[in-house]
């Protein structure tokens, strides 16, 4: 199972609709998936026609819940989710008890590992300890990144706090992008040498990806030759290309 992080310190970036679209993507592609709603705003739960989940994080997070018994069915062949808690705004606080917390969230995971091809988190922004467990456990780490001189210097940031993570497992991909803005398209043409060179494929600020949010559906359900949809299906090839490549992740066993 390969296990694959949405992950930005900063909000309103794209990151769940990169979650839903990567997430529905896949499962279309015949792979078995589950998306772990990790942020307590619950927008991928939301988008996904369901509703978010009661309870407290720290006996889910200690092991204690049989996590399996939580997936919901999406309306989607191939594709589960593990619905949202408010709760998870207190996740910090329940690892922050764990001794070792990236290995005991690594621990979790082995309950879905018989059961998914891939395992996609849509995580909360900011940067928290949770966020530091589900760094360490992803094979790869996608992060949307507007290209915008703030948003460099998150990454910037992110490198920096995340010095001793291997290069290859940190790939921004440019979000939100509008060609028509000359800064859009200087940024974009030196993405690969950012601290963390970004992938080749962009999504565009395009009005159907707001549409997610009236449709409650992925770009592709109902704008499938729409240019963000073409966008994601690339982003999906290229994230494949990057964890088949040899040396660059390995997935839980």
């Amino acid at each position: 199972m390969k296990t694959i992080a949405l992950y930005s310190m900063k909000g309103g970036v794209g990151k769940t609709a990169g979650a839903v679209n990567l997430a529905y993507t896949a499962a279309r592609d015949g792979h078995r998936v589950l998306l772990w709603d990790l942020d307590p705003q619950a927008a991928s739960t939301f988008y996904f026609r369901l509703r978010s989940a009661r309870g407290g994080a720290r006996k889910l997070l200690a092991g204690e819940k049989d996590l399996s018994r939580l997936i919901k069915a999406s309306d989607y062949p191939w594709l589960d989710l593990l619905p949202a808690r408010f709760s998870f705004r207190q996740a910090d606080l329940a690892l922050a008890h764990a001794k070792a917390p990236i290995e005991r969230f690594r621990r979790l995971l082995k309950a879905f590992v018989a059961d998914y091809d891939f395992l996609i988190f849509d995580c909360a922004p900011g940067l928290s300890l949770m966020s530091e467990c589900v760094v360490g456990v992803s094979d790869a780490v996608l992060i949307p990144t507007i290209p915008s001189p703030l948003s460099l210097r998150t990454l910037d940031m992110l490198a920096n706090h995340f010095g001793d993570v291997q290069t290859t497992r940190m790939l921004p991909y440019f979000s939100m992008v509008d060609r028509r803005k000359r800064l859009h398209c200087e940024i974009i043409e030196r993405g690969a040498s950012l601290v963390y060179p970004a992938l080749a494929s962009a999504i565009p600020y395009a009005s159907q990806v707001e549409l997610m949010g009236v449709k409650r559906a992925p770009v592709h359900e109902f704008a499938r030759t729409s240019l963000a949809a073409r966008a994601y299906g690339n982003l999906w090839c290229e994230l494949l290309e990057a964890l088949n490549a040899d040396g660059q992740v390995t997935s839980l066993q």
